[in-house]
């Protein structure tokens, strides 16, 4: 749809892992520096510490043990800065304590490092790795390439579907899209262009 001039021109491309993403941006814009969406590396960090947190509350369960992580979950996954006092202080004792889960937060704080340079190792990082390429594009799209701005216009596209559930036809719901979504390639057959 976007044509080979356009796409050629297309300097930045952001996605998540997906693989259909990552195989149609090789194919169509291999000139363009494809970056891992921010947003999306660190939603698969924090599902990976939510995922290690029900693992250890069953085994915890299993074993007869004091609930140390019952109420834990958001505590694990908010950013410190973002933790009200008694929440904090809850966070200090669970800190001192060796769980698995404690050790994946402690991960996680410590990957924020990253986005100002820093790696990290385990299951997380094993994905990471297989898409090494886009994950370190963070480094050269940082400058000129705003990825909230990105991730915003990218969630235009399912919200404007939803609101066009029960159109008859494709080209209804795709008019729809191009309403939504401004200045962007319309489609010939369209009667009017849209500002």
């Amino acid at each position: 749809m976007l044509g080979e001039q356009r796409t050629k021109a297309i300097a930045f491309v952001a996605s998540d892992m997906w693989k259909a993403f990552l195989s149609v941006v090789r194919r169509r814009c291999s000139e363009a520096v494809h970056v891992l969406d921010r947003f999306h590396v660190m939603h698969l960090m924090s599902k990976a510490i939510d995922d290690t947190r029900r693992q250890e509350v069953r085994l915890l369960r299993a074993q007869g043990r004091a609930p140390l992580l019952t109420k834990t979950r958001w505590l694990l996954l908010k950013r410190p800065k973002n933790l009200k006092r008694g929440e904090r202080g809850r966070l200090r004792e669970l800190v001192s304590i060796n769980l698995r889960s404690v050790r994946a937060y402690l991960l996680k704080e410590q990957s924020q490092r990253f986005w100002s340079y820093k790696s990290v190792s385990g299951k997380f990082a094993r994905t990471l790795r297989a898409h090494r390429r886009e994950w370190l594009n963070w480094f050269a799209a940082r400058g000129p390439f705003a990825a909230g701005a990105s991730e915003g216009f990218n969630n235009k596209a399912p919200i404007t579907t939803r609101k066009a559930y029960g159109f008859r036809t494709y080209e209804h719901a795709e008019i729809a899209l191009y309403h939504a979504l401004g200045n962007r390639p319309e489609p010939d057959w369209l009667t009017h262009r849209f500002a």
